[in-house]
């Protein structure tokens, strides 16, 4: 025979499988782990402990560091400067060597040699500039060698239009003007045809 069930048996199996699942959640937690938290240095420790444990001191030594940073960073600089004036000095006696007794003298070759480059300098541009004035007035020379080309096609090309379009009184086309066309046009193929072999 069947088995009764009441209510409450059937909320006990409910409730059964419900903490089933709970203890099975148990059974894989894993505690996190915790951060671990930085502590103190043992200076700051033992200073935080004693009477004499100061903020400002410690903000007197970092500027204290900060400062003689910045010192050790201007003497390395100062000894760089002084290097290369060192070098510069060296060269010095060498160039006055060439100085001759008077210094006007140098002075006048100097110029000299100023005159010289400026010329050869003005000759340069003035070549160059002649160049691109030239490549220019090709360039615009061809432009209008084209331009009078199209324009003498277009007026041919008009002109054999008119003339195709003519008609006779009667509204018939002119026929001469159409094979005149088919003349030139054979006379055209037969030319082209002519400088190539089949």
């Amino acid at each position: 025979m069947k088995k009764q069930t009441t209510e409450g048996e059937g909320n006990k199996g409910r409730s059964n499988e419900g903490s089933k699942s709970i203890n099975m959640k148990n059974r894989n937690w894993k505690p996190k782990e915790k951060k671990k938290m930085r502590g103190l240095s043992l200076e700051a420790f033992a200073n935080a402990k004693s009477g004499c444990y100061n903020p400002s001191t410690i903000k007197k030594q970092r500027e204290f560091y900060k400062n003689a940073k910045y010192v050790k960073k201007y003497k390395k600089s100062i000894k760089q400067q002084s290097q290369q004036n060192e070098v510069s000095t060296a060269i010095r006696p060498y160039e006055d060597d060439k100085k001759t007794e008077d210094g006007r003298e140098m002075d006048m070759e100097k110029k000299k040699k100023r005159k010289k480059n400026s010329l050869t300098l003005r000759q340069l541009y003035e070549k160059k500039h002649e160049e691109e004035v030239k490549k220019r007035r090709e360039r615009e020379a061809i432009i209008q060698a084209k331009k009078e080309e199209r324009e003498k096609a277009q007026a041919r090309r008009k002109a054999t239009r008119e003339n195709m379009l003519k008609k006779t009184r009667s509204g018939q086309p002119v026929m001469k003007y159409r094979i005149e066309h088919i003349l030139e046009s054979l006379q055209d193929a037969t030319r082209n045809g002519d400088g190539k072999t089949h």
